[in-house]
């Protein structure tokens, strides 16, 4: 493992808990929201090629696809 890895390991892990860890509270039509604004941010800046505004557009369509899949 390079020293580069090392050093980003701990960091990502400990933010991974704490994401994990706020969504405990969370109804399935939020944890669903949520995902589907992850996914749909991912999605929407591949296809975009990175752009802020194409990214933030699939947030908002995933979010809201996730929103209505578990009314």
């Amino acid at each position: 493992m390079t020293h580069l890895t090392r050093s980003l390991l701990l960091p990502l892990a400990a933010t991974s808990a704490l994401l994990l860890g706020a969504c405990a509270n969370m109804s399935e039509r939020e944890k669903s929201t949520a995902i589907g604004a992850g996914i749909g941010a991912v999605t929407g800046s591949v296809l975009s090629g990175g752009s802020p505004i194409g990214t933030v557009g699939g947030a908002v369509v995933g979010g809201v696809i996730g929103n209505e899949i578990k009314k």
